[in-house]
């Protein structure tokens, strides 16, 4: 037994420290980009029909470290601040297949191909989805479906201490929302490589179709995350699996779970979400036979091969460092309590109890979502205990929880409280 778990510690620390150098970097240029690029800037080059605003969002997408569960959010708020259904879906598709950490990541564990063709996947996904909502999703009523956020209400995004935020983000927000996960994925990467024979997949699966099929099935029902999926794709493909077949892995499973395409069919209808279905495996599995043609017809392998790059110190002590910074995400994961996005309450106070939320991209967009309401002084959002606190003056209860559900979550009760009185809302 000692000797069974020695060797999944050890292929845990092979894979965290091949990774590590990259997905260091990767949080830094997560965290910057987050700077660059709010959900203003965004929202500002996605309202106008056609196939531009597609492209932007696909492009905007590809490079943002968002998962699965915080996509939905995300793009709920756009479409509520006037994205077209064919731009947030667009969205939606190329955002959680790829980002900057998750495309150094893959550039460390499988090779500089299969990090190229990895985000040219996520695009082409994103621009064929978009365009199929375009043409056959919209219906003739979109522009008015919904209402384009006031300018008033998108107040400037405030850009001062943009070296701690960059930090903040990169270092704490999103090791918060990935550490678990990207733990996990390590540890099955592990078991993979001490418990599989070399080749044990290449005999059961065979090539081709087939297996593309069989890691779509695998894919589409459960939640991946983009780079927490790396370390168990290329444990599979060292036992077997081809490039292609972890590659339909590697866009199904971050594009699609139950609950995103439930989220999906309720916030942009039946027919979006099929089409968004659809967009996802055909394009995967285009992908997939494409990337394995391109290792056939190169007679390279996308194995994990890019240990000899950098000195073996460097990635030890960037193992070290990644390793606190995942575990300290954890942990502060399940002692937080409150997350405090405004920092004083004035006036009655209404609380919502909210299903759904998952992470900060979560409560990020909770928060902005009821700040912009008519009357809201200030937000708390607890995201462990499924909640949120407004206080303000002439609250719209309707429209508070109208603006919460929009996104996709689910209001369960709604508390108003003031100095006189309780009022409870089922």
């Amino acid at each position: 037994m000692f000797e069974i778990l020695s060797t999944i510690g050890l292929e845990f620390w092979y894979v965290l420290s091949e990774m590590a150098p990259y997905l260091l970097f990767g949080f830094f240029v997560a965290g910057l980009l987050s700077v660059l690029i709010s959900a203003e800037t965004v929202e500002r080059h996605l309202g106008n029909r056609g196939i531009w605003p597609v492209i932007k969002a696909t492009v905007f997408g590809i490079p943002l470290p968002l998962c699965s569960c915080g996509v939905i959010p995300v793009a709920a708020s756009l479409r509520r601040h006037g994205a077209t259904k064919g731009a947030t879906t667009s969205f939606l598709l190329s955002t959680p297949q790829t980002g900057v950490d998750s495309i150094l990541v893959t550039f460390s564990l499988l090779g500089p191909v299969y990090a190229i063709f990895r985000p040219l996947a996520a695009l082409f996904s994103g621009l064929v989805g978009g365009s199929l909502v375009s043409l056959f999703g919209s219906g003739k009523k979109e522009e008015n479906e919904i209402p384009r956020c006031q300018e008033e209400c998108c107040a400037a995004v405030n850009r001062r201490g943009g070296a701690s935020r960059v930090l903040r983000y990169g270092f704490i927000t999103l090791p918060q929302d990935i550490g678990k996960a990207l733990l996990i994925g390590l540890v099955i990467a592990g078991i993979i490589s001490t418990f599989v024979p070399n080749d044990y997949f290449s005999g059961i699966l065979g090539a081709g179709i087939g297996a593309m099929l069989v890691m779509m099935l695998l894919g589409i029902p459960v939640y991946v995350c983009a780079t927490a999926s790396v370390p168990v794709a290329a444990a599979l493909i060292a036992k077997g699996v081809s490039p292609g077949a972890a590659l339909v892995f590697l866009m199904t499973g971050p594009a699609t779970n139950a609950a995103a395409i439930t989220t999906i069919w309720k916030i942009m209808g039946r027919r979006v979400a099929i089409l968004y279905l659809i967009t996802v495996a055909a394009t995967a599995l285009a992908a997939g036979m494409s990337l394995d043609y391109i290792f056939t017809a190169g007679g390279g392998s996308a194995a994990p091969a890019m240990g000899g790059m950098l000195p073996g110190f460097v990635k030890t002590v960037s193992a070290l460092v990644l390793l606190a910074v995942l575990i300290r995400g954890v942990w502060r994961t399940s002692r937080r309590s409150v997350q405090t996005l405004s920092s004083h309450q004035e006036g009655p106070m209404v609380a919502l109890s909210i299903s759904g939320m998952t992470c900060d991209h979560c409560v990020q967009s909770v928060h902005r979502a009821l700040s912009e309401c008519g009357g809201v002084l200030s937000v708390e959002v607890d995201l462990k205990g499924g909640k949120a606190i407004v206080a303000g003056e002439n609250l719209d209860i309707p429209a508070l929880r109208r603006s919460v559900e929009e996104l996709g979550y689910t209001v369960d009760m709604v508390d108003e409280q003031n100095e006189t009185s309780t009022k409870k809302e089922k």
